[in-house]
């Protein structure tokens, strides 16, 4: 049993690779750290995990674990790595934003590589340190990923992409209270969202074609999920779009195409990425949804981990939607 720890334990993404870490057969919590929360019981936070889990969230840390989750708000990771040196055979796996860029993927000798597993498997294999990709940049990858690699985007792309409101985090804003969220919609960051350049940064790297994305992302009433259209030229039938996508994803377990319409409900709470095509004249339409805290976050940081181990990629990621 490798032993894991979590840095930054008492949010949403925190909170869910907790979760998930309990149920996996090949990993054992060693520590939670948190700040805030420290020499409480994990359960007074994450009320659900009563009867699975007796841990307290500590501000010592392990710097000899195995594995080490980093949970910490965006620029928060490269400070705590500064501060904390771990031992030379700990596998890192940040969360943040940090290292999500080849530019700023080498910082003190550790050399981070972009977690995406349905691009990047061979690289993460062989990583020891792995930046996992942001919520919004997963899904929208994910959408084009056939397209670019094999060069058949050629112009603009544009997405809409609503999330949740865990996408925003557990910290108060005023755009995050129910009275303001319930029964409203709105857009934010229109054009310039910080998953942008990780998603330009791939796909220039798949697709010798210039592209420009244009990206309008909406926050939404409900609570956890991305439900994201990309729309573009596509001169293709779409019976050769279907066979692109199934061909690529055929080796994938967690990414499906789907013949029929798809909804957030099909993935919520579960590790998958469920995409629909659809075809109007010469425009592909690209549906796609994803659990904005698990395929998003933590499930796919538990996804890496497993690549990295060279164990089953769906070691502790068999998860039942909430379908209903």
């Amino acid at each position: 049993m490798k032993k894991v720890g979590i840095i930054g334990g008492s949010g949403y993404t925190g909170g869910e690779l907790i979760r998930l870490i309990i149920d996996h057969p090949l990993i054992e919590l060693d520590f939670v750290f948190s700040t805030t929360r420290s020499n409480t019981l994990i359960t007074d936070t994450h009320i659900d995990l009563l009867g699975r889990t007796n841990l307290f969230f500590t501000n010592k840390i392990n710097k000899n674990v195995d594995v080490l989750f980093l949970c910490l708000g965006h620029g928060k990771s490269k400070v705590f790595l500064e501060k904390n040196k771990f031992s030379d055979s700990t596998y890192i796996i940040d969360l943040s934003n940090d290292f999500r860029l080849d530019k700023e993927s080498s910082f003190n000798n550790l050399n981070f590589v972009y977690g995406l597993p349905e691009v990047h498997k061979d690289k993460i294999l062989k990583a020891k340190y792995i930046a996992n990709p942001g919520c919004f940049a997963t899904v929208i990858q994910l959408s084009l990923l056939p397209l670019a690699n094999n060069s058949l985007i050629k112009n603009q792309i544009h997405v809409t992409a609503t999330t949740g409101s865990t996408g925003a985090g557990s910290s108060l804003s005023d755009t995050k209270h129910f009275s303001w969220r319930n029964n409203n919609l709105s857009w934010y960051k229109p054009f310039n969202h910080q998953h942008v350049d990780e998603i330009n940064q791939t796909l220039n790297n798949l697709c010798k074609n210039k592209m420009k994305l244009i990206f309008l992302p909406y926050r939404g009433n409900f609570t956890r999920g991305i439900f994201s259209t990309t729309y573009l030229n596509y001169e293709g039938s779409l019976e050769s779009a279907n066979e692109l996508y199934n061909d690529y994803y055929k080796t994938a377990p967690f990414t499906h195409i789907s013949k029929k319409e798809i909804s957030l409900k099909n993935v919520i709470n579960s590790n998958n990425c469920f995409i629909h095509l659809y075809k109007h004249d010469n425009i592909l339409l690209i549906t796609s949804v994803i659990d904005n805290l698990i395929k998003g976050a933590s499930g796919q940081a538990i996804q890496n981990l497993n690549i990295m181990m060279d164990w089953d990629e769906t070691s502790g990621l068999k998860l039942k939607s909430n379908i209903y």
